[in-house]
């Protein structure tokens, strides 16, 4: 059975991955953060349903500021594969707290990769790099040979670790690779990353429990697609007879606008009634426009989107209208005598 490791493996790409391997028959241990609350609700049905996980899904504590808890953790479970999804994602909320970012989604790639190295497991690694590192784009489309030039702390970390992943990997002969993830979102997308944030308003408005939506930049432009389909990518890139770093992107662009007006629109409302523009959510720095070509992802992983962006949208705001209607159906319940 083969033993995988996911740092980050409660967030949306963490959860779609591990329903992946699972059903693959894999073995799989995440790497959670102690809270004083549950985190873990995007992986909660694995351990509802039995017929998906049996006993191969285990979590640990651990964090990527502790190398020597990540040293005994590969001495103990010496895994087959290591998917590196873990980071303070956030671009807007990495301009507010950039030592940490730089320290988590930078410094914290160095230390799965020392672990790997001292501990002298040989696992394929797999770094989830990210579009932003392109950030004011010196070619449209971009590929995995564009030049970056990265907008924000997090994409400058992000950048490290793509280097770092390369780094190891010719110095020290590890397959380690570099998947370079476009926009993808889905249901799992966290509160407040922007496409999640307006279709759950669009859920709310309609509901008529919300009559506002604040946002920043309408004009940006991004490549987006299905997080499920992109964490097929991530594994295809593991696989991979040699290590190497490609693109997941849909080559399609479309601005923060054209979701608005497609969310809306899935309710028969018009968005220019209800969004407001707040500075607050502006970056310092913004990234105009990212567009992807998978071009190598095809040709050598077979891989390439089906699910294109209007199917997107429709998906999560149905998803988080749903949520809401199911919220109320027990409201009502629970009321009743």
């Amino acid at each position: 059975m083969t033993r995988a490791l996911i740092t980050g493996i409660t967030g949306q790409d963490g959860s779609y991955l591990a329903d992946l391997l699972l059903q693959k028959g894999y073995e799989v241990h995440g790497i959670i953060r102690r809270a004083s609350t549950f985190n873990t609700s995007r992986i909660d049905h694995l351990y509802a349903d039995p017929h998906i996980n049996g006993v191969r899904l285990f979590l640990h504590y651990g964090d990527l500021s502790d190398s020597v808890n990540l040293v005994k953790l590969l001495y103990d479970l010496k895994p087959d594969e290591i998917y590196h999804l873990a980071a303070q994602s956030h671009v807007r909320v990495s301009f507010d707290i950039p030592e940490y970012t730089s320290d988590v989604t930078g410094v914290g790639t160095i230390r799965i990769l020392e672990a790997m190295r001292e501990t002298g497991i040989k696992p394929r690694f797999y770094q989830a790099s990210s579009s932003e590192m392109f950030g004011k784009a010196q070619a449209v489309p971009q590929t995995e040979t564009t030049p970056f030039w990265p907008r924000s702390p997090y994409a400058v970390s992000k950048v490290f670790s793509y280097w770092a992943t390369i780094n190891y990997r010719e110095s020290y002969g590890l397959h380690a690779s570099n998947g370079i993830l476009f926009n993808h979102e889905s249901p799992r997308r966290g509160e407040t990353f922007v496409t999640r944030k307006i279709t759950r308003a669009v859920a709310a408005i309609k509901h008529g429990l919300q009559k506002e939506l604040f946002l920043g930049n309408l004009d940006a432009k991004r490549d987006w697609g299905y997080a499920p389909e992109y964490v097929e990518g991530m594994w295809r890139i593991v696989q991979h007879d040699a290590p190497d770093d490609f693109v997941l992107a849909t080559n399609e662009t479309h601005t923060v606008r054209e979701f608005l007006e497609t969310a809306f629109a899935r309710v028969d409302l018009d968005w220019k009634e209800y969004v407001k523009h707040d500075d607050r959510y502006e970056r310092p720095a913004e990234v105009e426009l990212l567009i992807g070509d998978p071009t190598k992802a095809k040709k050598f992983l077979k891989w390439e989107p089906k699910v294109r962006f209007a199917e997107l949208v429709q998906i999560m705001v149905d998803a988080d209208l749903e949520a809401l209607s199911g919220r109320f159906a027990r409201e009502h319940l629970g009321r009743m005598p």
